[in-house]
């Protein structure tokens, strides 16, 4: 039986699976692993390099092969393939991230082994841009070695665990059904394993986490409807997960959402549309004045009478 399963998510990588699942391999551990290459039915070519893999490799290099695209971000194609691990221990890596220390595996393993009371352990992450753009350490010296759900809840998103420096404990038999319906996987997931443990910290540069500065993801999501209302979903569904302890902090959070709504592509010509989302952000931001005032001006007060206003405070004062 391996003790840790390595769980590699992929979707149309196939210029990056190969460095993905090499790196997987090149793991030197005490114990036995499998590696578990969840395809969410991609179309270029990625299924046919991970079947070279599995023949090469027979039952350490295991394809799990979707018949059809899951969809929701990859969310449902880490559940699914989650269902045929093994291990202990999970590690997770994106189809287009690598490792780069061939001791990782173990001295998570290790970390999880002498410290039972944690259900999680990341260590730091390089972040590259594929388009040239300066690389960075995401964590900078002198960050703590141990946190809580505490840590993970904020009025604005927090993120400081690259998916691929992660491992976490194997104790979770069944995700709650609004897991499956989340664009991220990284934040729930996380406030989940932090209920049910501590989340480690280990202070090595052990993956490398790729962006693409030009892609969608940069861009086009604070102006998509759809993925804006996928994290108040998200968001409301942690809190009522987390019993509303963190209810104002996490309400001031969905309302930057409505926020950012105000200006996505769907209600650019749609005032009515607008001003109940202007209307709700308010209510559930109370943002202070000058914010206010910003936001009756753009979004609440009829153009006709925005330009009628600036046209007057113009005129010459009599």
């Amino acid at each position: 039986m391996p003790k840790v399963s390595v769980l590699i998510i992929t979707y149309n990588q196939h210029k990056f699976i190969r460095k993905a699942i090499d790196s997987a391999l090149a793991q030197q551990t005490n114990f036995p692993i499998e590696i578990l290459v969840g395809d969410d039915f991609s179309n270029d070519g990625t299924r046919e390099i991970i079947q070279e893999y599995e023949r090469q490799h027979p039952g350490l290099v295991i394809g799990v092969l979707h018949p059809r695209n899951m969809g929701k971000n990859g969310g449902i194609n880490f559940l699914e393939t989650l269902k045929l691990a093994k291990g202990e221990y999970y590690a997770l890596m994106d189809g287009d991230d690598y490792w780069t220390n061939p001791n990782k595996l173990q001295m998570q393993a290790d970390f999880l082994d002498a410290h039972p009371d944690y259900s999680t352990v990341f260590h730091n992450a390089l972040i590259t841009y594929e388009d040239g753009s300066p690389s960075y350490v995401l964590n900078e010296p002198g960050i703590k070695e141990s946190y809580t759900v505490d840590d993970l809840i904020g009025e604005n998103e927090i993120w400081f665990m690259a998916t691929s420096s992660t491992m976490y404990r194997n104790n979770i038999k069944e995700y709650p059904a609004w897991f499956r319906e989340s664009s991220s996987g990284d934040i729930p997931r996380l406030i989940l394993k932090a209920k049910l443990g501590k989340i480690g910290y280990i202070p090595e540069i052990m993956s490398v986490y790729r962006k693409n500065q030009a892609g969608a993801s940069f861009h086009d999501n604070e102006r998509d409807e759809v993925f804006l209302r996928n994290r108040i979903r998200m968001y409301s569904d942690i809190n009522r997960e987390l019993d509303f302890k963190y209810n104002r902090t996490l309400r001031r959070n969905i309302a930057r959402y409505y926020r950012m709504m105000l200006d996505a592509r769907q209600y650019e010509k749609s005032y009515f549309r607008r001003a109940r989302l202007a209307m709700k952000y308010l209510y559930m931001a109370q943002p202070g004045w000058q914010n206010t005032k910003d936001v009756i001006w753009r979004y609440l007060l009829p153009k006709p009478i925005a330009r009628l206003y600036s046209t007057l405070r113009l005129l010459p004062h009599r």
